[in-house]
């Protein structure tokens, strides 16, 4: 497929989920203009107060389970969930690279007023979970995301607790919205496999003579059938509320979060500083997709009216590849790879109808920056 790029923002065809109209607009700039054009938030405010109303009928314990990271956005939502007087169990999947501002960070959002729980996955079994999922999808974030989804709400089984609190839905900020069943504020289980950036698999996808079930058991979640009839519901904050990282960033701070002085990857000073993978995540996204972290940053305050297309355009070429070297030798040492390796792992999932080769460095057909600074 020949690459095109939105001529609203800096995403492309290739991003999964993204489409481009007749004039070459994606559906991540359309549902961002109808979000803040067309959406009636007072009447989706009091959809909201109605959940929250029935979510304490049915309590016996927490009123929520909030998943959290510690990041801005968790931050937020433990915020507004205190603001309304719910009582969250906040519940955090461990990554096994934690930064130290993320520790603060999570130290910070636990101090609002909340019990939380802080779940580990046997290194080992990370370790592997890791190393099999780079080698067969070029994607290191497949065991994040299947331990983020899954375990809040397997906590949310056991305690009987009835309503799980998203963030934001990225299927509506990211262009992935087609599927009606992933649309809206509602989080299940057809939403975790067409948008939870697991490609697609479950984790009894995984098991094999090195990964059992049972070593995997904390990436497996309820069904929706069985969450149903314990009348556990999980919904999107962000669909009730309007969800913007500048905003949450802002509110998240006055109660305590502390970003960094530069961004650790992309336009964004306080996003994605509480892992030292996550950067690399981002990063393979340029070899699949020929797409960067600054890219979707940017097109994100494009989307919100505080870039115009020519600036965003001028602060991706100067930001660059920006490629995470530190964070690739951190991820090599935690596996039992050698950097020689990675690179040649990664090569794999370099995307062909869109690279090619020029005097031996590799290039983007068809850019939509010139002069870009190409390794």
């Amino acid at each position: 497929m020949k690459i095109k790029w939105c001529s609203n923002c800096l995403v492309n065809n290739h991003r999964p989920g993204i489409i481009l109209d007749k004039n070459d607009k994606c559906n991540a700039c359309t549902n961002s203009k109808k979000n803040q054009t067309n959406t009636d938030w007072s009447k989706r405010k009091k959809e909201l107060l109605k959940i929250f109303s029935n979510a304490r009928k049915k309590r016996k314990s927490y009123d929520c389970v909030i998943p959290v990271s510690g990041g801005k956005d968790s931050t937020w939502q433990v915020i507004k969930c205190l603001e309304y007087g719910l009582k969250p169990l906040a519940v955090t999947w461990k990554n096994p690279v934690r930064t130290s501002i993320g520790q603060k960070n999570l130290n910070n959002l636990i101090s609002l007023g909340v019990d939380h729980i802080d779940w580990t996955v046997n290194p080992d079994v990370e370790k592997k979970f890791l190393y099999n999922s780079f080698k067969k999808y070029g994607a290191i974030a497949i065991p994040m995301h299947m331990g983020i989804f899954n375990i809040p709400m397997n906590v949310a089984l056991k305690f009987d607790i009835p309503l799980v609190i998203w963030g934001e839905n990225s299927a509506q900020e990211y262009g992935l919205s087609r599927n009606k069943k992933i649309q809206g504020g509602i989080f299940n289980n057809e939403w975790i496999k067409n948008c939870g950036v697991t490609n697609g698999t479950i984790a009894k996808d995984w098991i094999s003579k090195d990964l059992t079930e049972r070593d995997l058991v904390s990436y497996f979640g309820p069904t929706d059938k069985i969450l149903k009839s314990k009348n556990i519901k999980a919904i999107f904050l962000g669909h009730y509320l309007k969800w913007d990282p500048v905003k949450s960033y802002n509110i998240a701070s006055k109660y305590g979060f502390i970003s960094n002085k530069k961004p650790r990857t992309g336009y964004f000073k306080y996003a994605d500083i509480d892992d030292d993978f996550i950067s690399i995540h981002h990063w393979l996204k340029w070899y699949k997709f020929g797409l960067l972290r600054s890219f979707d940053n940017l097109s994100i305050e494009i989307r919100n009216n505080r870039l115009t297309r020519n600036k965003a355009l001028k602060i991706a070429h100067k930001i660059g590849e920006n490629r995470p070297t530190t964070d690739i030798k951190k991820f090599c040492k935690y596996i039992g790879i050698t950097e020689n390796n990675f690179y040649k792992i990664a090569e794999k999932f370099r995307n062909k109808n869109i690279w090619y080769k020029d005097k031996n460095i590799y290039k983007i057909k068809n850019f939509l920056i010139d002069n870009w600074r190409w390794k």
